[in-house]
């Protein structure tokens, strides 16, 4: 398979190479392994393809649709795996170039925006001092929370057949530079020995890509959340555990040599997230615990296995500490060879005890056993304490050059890692608690309809209960499955917390928050279990943080208010503030979007924040409260998405203050954290971007007129988003038939359904698939719909001439502004109209589709005339070169995918129900995925 990019810059050649050598590694395991036949249609599918796309090729277009129909199911699956592989194999390729240009930026002592040399320059020039950061860090929060959802696509063996690749990539560069020879240039064939390791790092990705070619891309059978678990797994072996620790590091050298606190800290969704899935429950959070405890411990012995191979120093050349003396003394290590190695005897009753630990927290054995395992550690801070003294008498003997490779970030990782790995969140809906809480209070004969109270009688009787030191539990009492399985989740996670640490389960989540009621139930739950502690009135103390979800329109203009409602019963404020005297609130990117639009979504998210903060600084003037904002990001625009660093600057000023949290999703975590260096670049720019939205005053006060525009610009957003999604009549047969929703939905990709009820109502449809689908037909709705009629309505209302002069002004001065439009300008660049409408042929009611189409191409006009109009750019991704060369290179190879996908579903749902169809649809779905890269 070959590259059709011309016209490269110089600085693009490595990629360009790379590509090209991928492809041709590609195309000939496809010779060998499919015959030369099948490699020439591939061929051909592709320079249609591309011609229709470069130049518009009505003729190639028309040959195209009559190859692709006449393909038999085997044809079109074999030319479908091709193009997804490539497009696999090509994102390697540009993982590996991000790596490589920033090396060379680095090398030239060019800062790169979002990496903290760029913030340790900014905090520099704005006169931000060390102890200053210090101080921020200590009291700072920044979690990226991993979840699963049903639009991940990769199973762990591709990742994993890819991480080598990636690995073998990389070493290619390694092997160029040992020889002299930059990336991209001529290779010296004449040097023998450069020859013989190139062919040998070719060799070993020719064998990876034959792997991939014949692993089964799909899961025979639906991911469970235990699958979804191991998936995750992976990246913190990979990734996370080894990076960030050096993070940490590279923190503490910028400041001179000043202590950081362990502020950046992991979190994870998988197997406490029960909203909407009914496979998660108390043995899903248990097994999660159990996984990653064996994972964080697993890691730590072998850290622990290397240091005692590297600590061999002799008490006949150094003199021990009395601290390193009691240590080695306890070892149960009594070999004459170690006598005088007091660092090897320490550690060998470290490893011992670490390897009791991982038998009683995950039943697992460990690799080694020099002395058997014993005397298990009660927590990960004895053991913490027990690197402590190793690291102070390596200081004490002018040996800390002997702490910085391996013990002080094992150190590190205790602090950030713990015996835990990652804090896991509860997640339920609220009308779930109410569920559970109702038929207690039926059962115990206090209220017979608990749901049928208006919001008065409720909060009146919970906080009565909450009161009342007394159970609600009956003995033997009838209760639904659905109340045991609750108080099941609350009870395993104050064991879970006992057993592996508080650190492990500090969050409970309720979605759809719509009333103070919802965070009243779930405290009242969680007294039932003992994770609430004592009464309101009597120095009650609560476990886990109640956090409540706001995700409609209307539940973020609620949220202050609520917020404030709760506060201000009798009891609350110094409840919170004796448990921590922190408070979560998580705002919902992508329900929200579903509900209002884009601009309409965004502009409520920053006006709830704005009134939550103003209203937690009224009462942290009694009861200091610390809010941290948690945003429910997705990796399309539409949910969140797009690039972090801008998205956290771009939050409202004063709202950040040190504390973050936010999820990650579908595709993003591949993307973002399969390759280690790439996840390392990731996990600084949230670190960069939270340290500056704290630290650095923000550009200017944020005028009126720009609130007030932003503000009509919302109304007529949404209004025209409103009209479409849920005014049009059959707009909802229109979405089922005119994108792959429903094979999505078929596709075991995920343990969630990709509904909450068995209906096709937009209104019930989960927002992940709904972005998903939008994405995978190209017309990326979710992620620009409603803004031109918006910026038409108010050009009508203002004059065009003053109108486009204010949003001028807004797009330059005004970083919520702009980085939206940067994210609809990203998502425009990725959507295709020509594409689309060959989707749009599988509706076959043609009067519903003109219409629907119509309304659609017509918004979609509009929105890049307003783009253009307020940002100057006659074409999308002007300002970002490197984005939109790769959308040139990539979307040819992504286009036969499109127009075989929509092949395959015409077939099925005519009635075809060979398997091959159906698996050819699929893998289309994840081939897709993978080139657009931001779906999840």
């Amino acid at each position: 398979m070959k590259s059709t990019r011309r016209d490269d810059p110089a600085k693009d050649k490595p990629l360009i190479d790379d590509i090209r050598l991928l492809g041709r590694l590609l195309g000939d395991v496809i010779r060998e392994h499919e015959g030369e036949d099948s490699f020439a249609l591939i061929e051909q599918i592709r320079k249609l393809s591309v011609a229709f796309r470069r130049q518009a090729d009505q003729a190639a277009d028309k040959a195209l649709k009559k190859l692709l129909r006449t393909l038999s199911d085997s044809q079109a699956v074999s030319v479908i795996r091709a193009f997804t592989y490539f497009s696999h194999l090509a994102n390697l390729a540009e993982d590996r170039h991000h790596i490589r240009r920033r090396a060379v930026h680095e090398r030239a002592g060019n800062v790169q925006e979002g990496s903290l040399a760029h913030t340790w320059t900014r905090m520099k020039r704005a006169g931000v001092g060390a102890s200053a950061l210090a101080e921020s860090l200590a009291h700072g929060h920044v979690s990226p929370v991993l979840t699963a959802h049903p639009t991940e696509v990769q199973r762990k063996s591709i990742l994993d057949a890819e991480r080598d690749i990636a690995r073998c990539l990389s070493q290619r560069d390694d092997i160029l530079q040992r020889h002299g020879v930059a990336a991209g240039s001529p290779r010296l064939s004449a040097d023998p020995v450069l020859t013989r390791e190139l062919a040998e790092n070719e060799a070993h990705m020719r064998a990876r890509i034959t792997q991939l070619w014949h692993t089964r891309l799909l899961r025979f059978s639906k991911l469970t959340v235990a699958d979804e678990i191991e998936n995750s797994l992976a990246y913190y072996q990979s990734t996370f555990l080894p990076e960030i620790p050096r993070i940490y590091q590279d923190i503490e050298q910028a400041l001179d040599g000043q202590p950081v606190a362990p502020f950046l800290r992991m979190g994870q969704w998988i197997g406490g997230d029960r909203d909407g899935n009914p496979n998660v429950n108390a043995d899903t959070l248990r097994l999660a615990l159990q996984s990653q405890s064996d994972i964080v411990l697993r890691h730590h012995l072998t850290e622990v296995h290397h240091l005692g191979a590297e600590l061999s120093l002799s008490t006949l050349r150094v003199e021990m500490t009395p601290e390193l003396k009691a240590l080695a003394d306890r070892s149960p290590d009594t070999n004459e060879h170690r006598s005088d190695e007091p660092y090897r005897r320490a550690l060998t009753g470290m490893y011992a005890r670490l390897a009791a630990t991982l038998k009683d927290l995950s039943g697992g054995e460990a690799a080694r056993h020099a002395v058997a395992p014993q005397n298990a550690y009660a927590d990960a801070d004895e053991f913490l304490a027990d690197l402590r003294v190793l690291d102070a008498a390596l200081v004490f003997q002018r040996c800390e050059a002997l702490t910085t490779h391996r013990l002080r970030p094992l150190m590190r990782a205790v602090e950030v890692f713990g015996f835990h790995l990652a804090t896991v969140d509860l997640r339920q809906s609220s009308d779930q608690h109410e569920l559970a809480l109702a038929d207690l209070l039926a059962q115990a004969r206090i209220e017979t309809d608990y749901s049928a109270l208006d919001e008065a009688a409720k909060q009146q009787l919970l906080l009565r209960l909450l009161n009342d030191a007394r159970p609600l539990s009956v003995p033997d009492a009838p209760y639904q499955p659905h109340t045991h399985s609750e108080l099941g989740v609350f009870r395993t996670a104050r064991e879970m917390r006992q057993r592996y640490g508080r650190a492990a389960i500090r969050h409970a989540i309720i979605s759809h928050t719509e009333t103070v009621s919802d965070l009243l139930e779930v405290l009242v739950l969680q007294k039932e279990v003992g994770l609430l502690k004592g009464t309101l009135n009597d120095g009650a103390v609560n476990e886990l943080i109640v956090v409540p979800l706001f995700e409609t329109i209307e539940d973020l203009k609620q949220s202050a208010p609520i917020m404030e409602a709760f506060y201000a019963l009798p009891g609350i404020a110094a409840m919170v503030q004796r448990s921590g005297g922190e408070q979560d609130i998580m705002l919902g990117y992508s329900d929200s979007n579903k509900d209002g639009g884009i601009f309409t979504s965004n502009w409520e998210l920053y006006r709830a924040e704005l009134a939550l903060v103003a209203l937690f600084d009224k009462l942290s003037a009694q009861n200091p409260i610390r809010l941290r904002m948690f945003h429910g990001r997705g990796g399309t625009v539409g949910r969140g998405g797009g690039p972090s660093y801008q998205a956290i600057l771009a939050q409202p000023p004063g709202t950040v203050r040190g504390q973050i949290r936010l999820t990650e999703q579908g595709e993003v975590i591949g993307s973002k954290y399969a390759n280690p260096e790439i996840g390392r670049r990731n996990l600084e720019t949230l670190v960069a971007a939270t340290l500056e939205a704290t630290l650095l005053p923000p550009p200017q006060t944020v005028p009126a007129r720009y609130l007030d525009a932003a503000a009509r610009l919302s109304q007529a957003s949404m209004t025209a988003y409103r009209a479409l999604v849920y005014g049009t009549a059959g707009f909802t047969d229109y979405f089922f038939n005119a994108t792959p929703i429903r094979e999505i939905a078929e596709l075991n990709i995920g343990s969630r359904p990709a509904s909450r009820k068995a209906t096709q109502r937009i209104e019930d449809l989960r927002a992940i698939p709904w972005g998903f689908s939008w994405g995978q037909c190209r017309l990326t709705l979710p992620g620009w719909f409603g803004f031109g009629s918006a910026v038409a309505s108010l050009c009508a209302e203002m004059g065009e001439t003053e109108a486009l002069a204010l949003l001028r002004k807004m797009h330059q001065k005004w970083p919520f502004f702009s980085t939206l439009l940067s994210n609809m300008d990203m998502v425009l660049a990725k959507s295709d109209l020509s594409l689309a409408s060959r989707y749009a042929d599988l509706v076959p009611d043609g009067r519903l589709r003109k219409k629907v189409f119509g309304q659609i191409e017509a918004e979609w006009q509009r929105t890049q005339r307003a783009l253009t109009d307020i940002t100057g750019h006659t074409v999308r991704l002007a300002t970002n070169r490197a984005l939109a060369r790769s959308i040139e290179h990539r979307f040819p190879y992504i286009d036969p995918l499109h127009h075989l996908q929509v092949e395959l579903i015409g077939r099925y749902r005519a009635g075809s129900r060979e398997d091959l169809v159906k698996q050819g649809i699929h893998i289309s779905i994840n081939g897709i995925a993978a080139g657009l890269r931001n779906t999840g």
